[in-house]
């Protein structure tokens, strides 16, 4: 019998607000692409009228459906790891989890965020000097691209948010984690921008709800580079800004295609086409 005839592959994403992630048609394009049956659904807890403490129960209704996993995404990835039976080394040191593998009656926790902006780095900004950076945000994003960069190589990073709190938290994570680099907290993004030779921007400023900046533009020199995490729009107002005054910049899109890049592989057992699926989402983001 023809694969395309048999069984599809079902899969997921939890969160809440979700009607515009491109996550689905990345996943089912690529699994079109290499001949077989895949269907995502959107598992949307505003449209469904529930909160995080469905988790229980989404999850046992996904495994009886035949799920083969599930993407998590925000208010979620911290709050679904009780649930789980194992995880990975990386969603244990992130504490997050964005990926959960359903297979032989088990919940298997990844982290797929952090792997997706390493990747996107990489390839769009190489031979970046990463003697210093800073990063401005520190919530669930904010400790995969710290902890993406900081695995890249990155030899002193500062953390910037609007709770100094959760800025010091991840500061501490990220020290436990690579005892050898110099890691901060700061309040004084002005001072510590004098020093540093990239930026990496993990809050949801530059999105449509909330357009804007997140730091004075005149703190950008032309041998910054600008890494953003915010992918609607892809040219937010920081790139458009970043370009202007000369500094190389990165686009949020490479992270959001290659976590999925991660979870296809994850989810399926096999490896799917990267330049495909940056070909695909280029052309939903155009």
């Amino acid at each position: 019998m023809a694969e395309t005839l048999l069984k599809p592959l079902k899969a997921g994403l939890i969160g809440a607000g979700i009607q515009a992630s491109l996550t689905p048609a990345m996943h089912m394009k690529e699994g079109a692409a290499q001949g077989f049956r895949y269907e995502y659904e959107l598992i949307d807890l505003n449209l469904l009228g529930l909160t995080p403490s469905s988790l229980p129960d989404l999850l046992d209704d996904a495994e009886a459906r035949g799920l083969i996993g599930l993407n998590i995404t925000h208010p979620c990835k911290q709050l679904v790891i009780p649930y789980l039976d194992d995880l990975s080394d990386e969603a244990r040191a992130l504490g997050a989890v964005n990926t959960v593998v359903l297979k032989d009656g088990k919940r298997f926790g990844h982290n797929t965020d952090w792997w997706g902006f390493a990747e996107s780095f990489r390839r769009g900004l190489p031979g970046a000097d990463l003697s210093a950076a800073v990063q401005i945000g520190a919530g669930g994003a904010g400790v995969a691209t710290a902890y993406a960069i900081l695995s890249l190589g990155l030899k002193a990073l500062t953390v910037f948010d609007r709770e100094p709190d959760r800025a010091e938290q991840l500061a501490q994570t990220m020290s436990v984690l690579f005892p050898d680099v110099s890691i901060q907290a700061s309040s004084d993004i002005v001072s510590a921008m004098q020093d540093v030779s990239g930026i990496i921007h993990a809050t949801p400023t530059g999105m449509a709800k909330y357009p804007g900046l997140p730091l004075p533009p005149e703190l950008l020199r032309p041998h910054h580079w600008v890494a953003e995490i915010v992918y609607f729009p892809l040219e937010t107002e920081l790139l458009s800004v970043a370009r202007q005054r000369g500094c190389q910049v990165l686009n949020g899109g490479g992270m959001a295609v290659f976590q999925a890049v991660g979870a296809f592989q994850l989810f399926t057992g096999r490896e799917p086409d990267a330049a495909r699926m940056l070909q695909h989402f280029e052309a939903l983001t155009v």
